[in-house]
């Protein structure tokens, strides 16, 4: 039986609701949206228009695989961060408005500044490093990542956001000491992975079972990159530059003495919009 872009999408919004998926009207707009080839735009002009069968039937599909854990944006190859689209495959976590805790604060280091250098260490789909640059309009910044998927990625989206002129990519491994050819930052900022080891079965399946374990285990502690990074990272931070960490729950008084222990002052902890201590900075006062 015909059914109008409208009513499928709302069908598939109850069936997202009954489910108890956290965002059932993003997700289920986002699906008609990628099955049809409309823009936003498009979907609500055409609510009333009759829905191919063919369109109807990758609707459902989508739908299906998404009640059975695999995230939307995983299967629409994109989502959006800071109001940037971006693109997003599985070698890269997908960004969480959490993050954007992140972004404000290290634009608000640098609004001050002259064509400021940041570098986003770990940077997955480049999220953070693009959001900065992007509104930030002296900015360069470098994209840091190990992983050669990821860092396909973080290509596209310089590309994607017309960023080539002041964004470049570089496969750099957050747990060894920079290249000196890096050269000094007047900040970095990093969403290193955090989670411990053996917590990763307990994940809810969304994450466990389809985002990138490479960009989740932080060690037995969770902490082996904050360690890591406030030890040899410093040596590209230039005296007063400020290094900024996305931290998971209950994690921030411990990145906080890290970066104590070697010297940072300083110290800030910000809360995300839910209340969650979520970024911890400090500024470099010395050579360390």
């Amino acid at each position: 039986m015909a059914i109008t872009y409208n009513n499928l999408y709302l069908d598939i919004r109850q069936q997202f609701l009954r489910a108890g998926l956290p965002d059932p009207t993003l997700e289920s707009r986002e699906l008609v949206c990628c099955a049809s080839g409309k823009s936003r735009e498009e979907l609500s002009r055409d609510g009333r228009l009759y829905v191919p069968d063919t369109v109807e039937q990758q609707v459902r599909r989508l739908a299906q695989r998404h009640l059975d854990g695999e995230p939307v944006a995983y299967l629409i190859g994109e989502w959006e961060f800071y109001g940037l689209p971006l693109d997003i495959s599985e070698s890269v976590l997908i960004p969480r408005p959490d993050t954007e805790v992140l972004v404000d604060r290290a634009l608000a280091c640098i609004k001050t500044l002259d064509e400021p250098r940041v570098l986003d260490l770990c940077a997955g789909s480049g999220c953070i490093g693009l959001a900065i640059a992007k509104n930030a309009p002296g900015c360069h910044a470098v994209l840091g990542e190990l992983d050669e998927g990821a860092l396909r990625v973080c290509r596209q989206n310089i590309r994607r956001n017309d960023l080539t002129g002041r964004v470049v990519s570089l496969q750099l491994d957050a747990r060894e000491k920079p290249p000196t050819h890096l050269g000094e930052f007047d900040c970095i900022v990093s969403n290193p992975p955090y989670i411990p080891d053996g917590d990763i079965a307990g994940l809810d399946v969304s994450v466990r079972d389809y985002e990138p374990h490479l960009a989740l285990k932080g060690g037995a502690d969770g902490l082996d990159f904050y360690r890591d990074i406030t030890r040899l990272w410093t040596a590209a931070l230039r005296v007063g530059g400020r290094l900024l960490f996305e931290v998971g729950i209950g994690q921030a008084d411990e990145v906080l003495r890290i970066m104590r222990s070697v010297g940072f002052g300083d110290l800030e902890i910000t809360p995300d919009l839910n209340g969650i201590p979520r970024v911890v900075e400090g500024v470099l006062h010395k050579e360390l």
